[in-house]
């Protein structure tokens, strides 16, 4: 449960001829989360950073605001259980009526919005800009970066920088999971996001541009491609959204104005 890959034999087919090897596959595993005694969300994931990702996940569904209103938080990766119990906090029915499976894929994105979401999406004020080298340079070097992905293929890349260095990167199936590892670890160190941006490997989806909304950074680089839906809260919550970073290119969504050439 603490592996990040695994070796698995597989028949490969090549030169018109199959051939017994082995190949690095990404670790799948289920993490179902307790909050005081109640089971509140399985979360099915890459079994690595968990702590931190249950920190932001819980932070995310608008459960905490800080790791202090957290009494006690513990992992049983052999189990794939987590318990946590919160300070001065009862948990409402409500906050049990989304209880459903975050999968490795995309979520019921609307009913997030409709519920959670507009308790803790954020608008963003930030006076951060960047140039397009720094958006280049960065996605090259979230990439660059991953060895889990490169030796796996299997895996989602997500990386908390400052306008010239990557600071953090974290990998998952999941690319809601990895935005939840970065939250939480930013969270745990006390990192200050209005000045960062977020590097990331998967479609800006709309539930995707409300995490970052939720982490609190103003300028979101991905190599893929955004939704109508996302293009729009991005929009509303004052997110410059920056999608096809891929080579000496990519495309500029939303608020523009932060992105500026030397």
């Amino acid at each position: 449960m603490d592996q990040v890959m695994k070796k698995q034999p597989i028949l490969t087919f090549e030169n018109d001829g199959f051939r017994e090897t082995e190949d690095l596959v990404a670790t799948e595993a289920a993490l179902t989360v307790h909050v005081n005694g109640e089971e509140f969300a399985t979360m099915v994931c890459t079994p690595a950073h968990l702590e931190d990702m249950v920190i932001g996940f819980l932070a995310s569904e608008g459960l905490i605001r800080l790791p202090a209103d957290i009494d006690s938080l513990s992992v049983d990766k052999s189990k794939g259980f987590a318990y946590v119990t919160l300070k001065n906090k009862k948990i409402s029915s409500a906050d049990f009526g989304t209880k459903r499976v975050i999968g490795s894929c995309c979520g019921k994105s609307r009913q997030f919005y409709f519920h959670n979401d507009m308790k803790t999406a954020k608008t963003i004020t930030t006076s951060l800009t960047v140039t397009p080298e720094q958006c280049i340079g960065l996605m090259k070097k979230m990439q660059e970066g991953s060895s889990d992905f490169q030796k796996t293929g299997g895996l989602h890349n997500t990386a908390l920088c400052s306008a010239d260095e990557v600071l953090v990167s974290r990998s998952d199936i999941g690319r809601h999971n990895a935005l939840d590892k970065i939250y939480g670890h930013g969270l745990v160190n006390r990192i200050g996001m209005k000045d960062k941006i977020i590097a990331f490997s998967g479609r800006i989806s709309s539930e995707v541009l409300l995490k970052v909304s939720k982490i609190g950074c103003g300028i979101l680089l991905s190599k893929s491609a955004p939704t109508s839906l996302a293009i729009e809260l991005a929009e509303d919550l004052g997110i410059t959204a920056i999608g096809f970073v891929r080579g000496s290119r990519f495309n500029v969504y939303a608020h523009h104005e932060r992105v500026k050439q030397d």
